[in-house]
This record gives structure tokens, C-alpha cells and sequence, in this order.
């Protein structure tokens, strides 16, 4: 009678361990996975949002193999958020449910961040194939271009609302600790902040700045929840 009552008790303590250490090791791959692409985006010399459009257009045609990498990440770190946001949902509800409002919030948000991200990758993909062919911008090329700055500006809040949504569900349910749930209510009120000038930023106004601060705080805070749950 005791060997059966045994096994039943350790198999769901087993069973929420890997879980937390899949979801944990998707976090840090898609950190890793993101600060490699803004690397190789800081080592091309990617044009800000400011730059002229010849300027622009000089960086794509020669840089279309870095594009080519960069969408290649892109397409690997995106489902790994979405493993991620709902993983951490899973793990908070077999935990009791606590956070399980902020945790449904970040899977919502994660789900709109990752169909912006796409049409970010989309448009810069359409960028470096056109430059080619191109002597100088066209009218077309520059509306690309602006719909590509637009993208990345309302990627900002939803960063935000993802870091947010995880940060206050995995400290809810008892997964981090009060420190890194300040992590989190920083990078994401930050990401929200520069958020709400979008426009600007979409213009090249170093309001940009905040968000990126924001997002290095919520990079940070993935992979020292990553870490902690793959230990946990």
C-alpha cells in the first residue's frame, strides 16, 4: 500500500519540476536570443529612426545577409516567448492560481507582441530585398520604412505589459522573489512610459531611450527568473 501512495505523490512534483525548468530555459534562450540580434544590429550600424532615407537605404543593400540572421532569430525567439508566457500561466495555475489575472494578461500581451514583431521582421525583410534594385529611396521604400518605425514603437507598451503580467505572476505565485518582481514593475512601467510617444519615437526622438532601458531591465528579469526556475 505504501510503494503505490509513493510513486502517486512524487510524479506531480516531478512532472512541475521539468515544467519549470522548460519554461525557465525558454526564457533565457529568448533573452540570449534577442540581445544577439540587437548585437549584430549595433555592430552593422542599423540607421536610427531619425536618419535620412538614403542613409536607410545604404544600410539594407549592404547588409542584407545581417537581415537575413536577424529574421532568422527572429522566427526562433518568437515562439519561445509564447512558450514562455504560457508556461509561466501554467506553472501559476498548478500552483494554486494565485497571479493567474496578471499571468493571463501576460499571455494576451505576449500573443499582440509577437503579431507586432512579425510585421516589424516583415516589413525589414521587405526593406532588404528592395534595396537592391533601388539607385535611391522611393516613396514606396520610405513608407516601408516609416511603417517598420511605427511597428517597433508599439512593440514598446506591449513589452511592457508582457514584462508586467510575468513579473506580478511569477512573485504571486511564490516563483521570484520581491526584488525581481521590482524589476519587473520598472523595465515595464518604462516600456509603457516611451509608449506613449510612439509617434515620437517612430520619428527618431531619443525618447526611444527610456524603452530601451525598460527593455534591458525585462531582459535582465528574464534571465534571472529563467535561471531561478530552472533551480527551483
Amino acid at each position: 500500500m505504501k510503494s503505490p501512495t509513493t510513486t502517486t505523490t512524487t510524479t506531480p512534483t516531478r512532472s512541475e519540476f521539468a515544467r519549470g525548468r522548460f519554461v525557465g530555459a525558454a526564457a533565457i534562450a529568448f533573452a540570449v536570443l534577442v540581445v544577439v540580434e540587437n548585437m549584430l544590429f549595433t555592430v552593422t550600424g542599423a540607421p536610427g529612426y531619425d536618419a535620412p532615407m538614403e542613409e536607410v537605404l545604404a544600410y539594407y543593400a549592404a547588409n542584407r545577409d545581417a537581415v537575413a540572421i536577424i529574421s532568422g532569430l527572429v522566427a526562433l525567439y518568437l515562439p519561445l516567448l509564447l512558450v514562455f508566457v504560457t508556461g509561466l500561466h501554467g506553472l501559476v495555475e498548478r500552483r494554486g492560481g494565485a497571479g493567474a489575472g496578471w499571468s493571463r494578461l501576460a499571455v494576451a500581451a505576449g500573443a499582440t507582441l509577437s503579431a507586432i514583431f512579425v510585421l516589424f521582421n516583415v516589413t525589414q525583410i521587405g526593406l532588404a530585398l528592395s534595396a537592391d534594385g533601388l539607385a535611391k529611396p522611393t516613396h514606396a521604400f520610405e513608407l516601408v520604412w516609416q511603417i517598420h518605425a511605427a511597428a517597433f514603437a508599439l512593440a514598446l507598451p506591449m513589452i511592457g505589459t508582457t514584462c508586467l503580467g510575468v513579473a506580478f505572476a511569477a512573485h504571486a505565485s511564490g516563483q521570484t522573489r520581491a526584488w525581481q518582481r521590482l524589476l519587473g514593475l520598472v523595465g515595464g512601467s518604462l516600456l509603457l512610459a516611451a509608449g506613449l510617444g510612439g509617434l515620437a519615437i517612430a520619428d527618431g526622438s531619443a525618447l526611444i531611450f527610456v524603452g530601451l532601458l525598460g527593455f534591458a531591465a525585462w531582459l535582465v528579469w528574464l534571465l534571472v527568473t529563467g535561471v531561478r526556475l530552472i533551480r527551483s
